[in-house]
């Protein structure tokens, strides 16, 4: 399961069974630290996740901003509470090219704003997704 978290929002997204396709689960609205991580694990619990992979808003040069802070205490958080695996994920421009997606798509600014944290999360959870499946076709097997 892919994450966007954002100030009002987490973006959530799912993937398949094969772990292939990142599919828009919805968002969840922040209202406390502890609902909130109350609604994710009732999702991990409902959708079977194994892993929870949160996306890491870097700057372009690769460091942490403020908000990023903020994501990483929220990663910390996820640890502690979960069982699962929690990988924070990089989503540098992930929102700017949701946005983009949406304009091309010829939504209204109404609806791009009501979807543009799930669509966020479903391109964070597909790169996620992409390097899986990238880095083990690169692989050299040992029969070789």
């Amino acid at each position: 399961m892919g994450l966007d978290f954002g100030e009002k929002f987490i973006g959530v997204a799912i993937s398949d069974a094969l772990g292939i396709t990142a599919q828009g689960l919805g968002r969840i609205a922040r209202s406390n630290p502890q609902a909130d991580l109350d609604k994710i694990r009732e999702l991990i619990k409902e959708h079977r996740v194994e892993k929870l992979i949160v996306g890491l808003p870097r700057r372009m040069d690769g460091t942490l901003g403020a908000q990023a802070e903020v994501v990483m205490s929220f990663i910390e958080e996820l640890r502690g509470a979960l069982v699962i695996e929690v990988v924070p994920w990089d989503e540098r421009l992930t929102t700017v090219e949701a946005e983009r997606a949406m304009i091309r798509g010829d939504l209204s600014r109404k609806k791009r704003k009501r979807i543009i944290d799930k669509l966020s999360a479903v391109l964070i959870l597909q790169s996620y997704l992409d390097h899986l499946q990238f880095s083990s076709q690169g692989k050299i097997s040992d029969e070789e």
